[in-house]
């Protein structure tokens, strides 16, 4: 099994950036996909996918297109994960984000 994590970027705070994962690492023709975003600065995890991703997800083949990451706050880190499933397994692979100014 591979790595689940994706990848990690830096985004400023001014930007909103639509990003995808590709499955095929995990599995092909993903379903059932849930997005989450998560505030995980000084070690806690706090819920904060209504104020920082705008839209839905949407999937097209192997290819899972992301809501807007928009609206973070400089000097936090934050962690976006996108639970599918793919051949009756269920994978949460994600991305880490620090937000600069």
């Amino acid at each position: 099994m591979t790595d689940r994590l994706v990848a990690k970027l830096k985004q400023g705070t001014d930007e909103s950036i639509v990003y995808s994962i590709t499955t095929t690492l995990w599995g092909s023709s993903p379903t059932s996909v849930e997005v989450k975003a998560y505030d995980v600065s000084d070690g806690i995890r706090t819920d904060v996918t209504d104020t920082v991703l705008s839209g839905s997800a949407s999937t097209v083949g192997d290819v899972i297109t992301l809501p807007a990451v928009t609206a973070l706050t400089a000097g936090k880190g934050y962690r976006i994960e996108v639970k599918f499933t793919s051949g009756g397994n269920t994978f949460e692979p994600y991305i880490e984000i620090e937000a600069e100014y």
